[in-house]
């Protein structure tokens, strides 16, 4: 089994940070592409950033400039930095990965999603 659990969400005051997590965990082998996706109240998930080994790639430029997407590939964690928050920002954090696990290849996870909630 593979699990991605998030952590790091929360409530800020606008023009604050935070800092999200997530760690993947269990039978993998390899790890691709992980990403932040993330769902506003009465809107659709949609990409915040991805990355892939050796490449970094962010999406929306409303993003662009105040988060910051890293992973570390030693401990299988990918990490979203989150500055200059505007109330805009509120939503539903969502932690996705590419994971190679034998014998069944590549398969997709998500995680449980963490709230972030921008307060003015």
């Amino acid at each position: 089994q593979v699990q991605l659990v998030e952590s790091g969400g929360g409530e800020v005051q606008v023009g604050g940070s935070l800092r999200l997590s997530c760690a993947a965990s269990g039978s993998i082998s390899s790890i691709n592409d992980m990403a932040w996706y993330r769902q506003p109240p009465g809107s659709q998930r949609e990409l915040v950033a991805g990355t892939i080994p050796g490449d970094t790639i962010n999406y929306a430029d409303s993003m662009k400039g105040r988060f910051i997407i890293s992973r570390d590939n030693a401990k299988n964690t990918v990490y979203l930095q989150m500055n200059s928050l505007k109330a805009e920002d509120t939503a539903v954090y969502y932690c996705y990965a590419k994971i190679y696990v034998i014998p069944f290849g590549w398969r997709t996870y998500w995680g449980q999603g963490t709230q972030v909630t921008v307060s003015s």
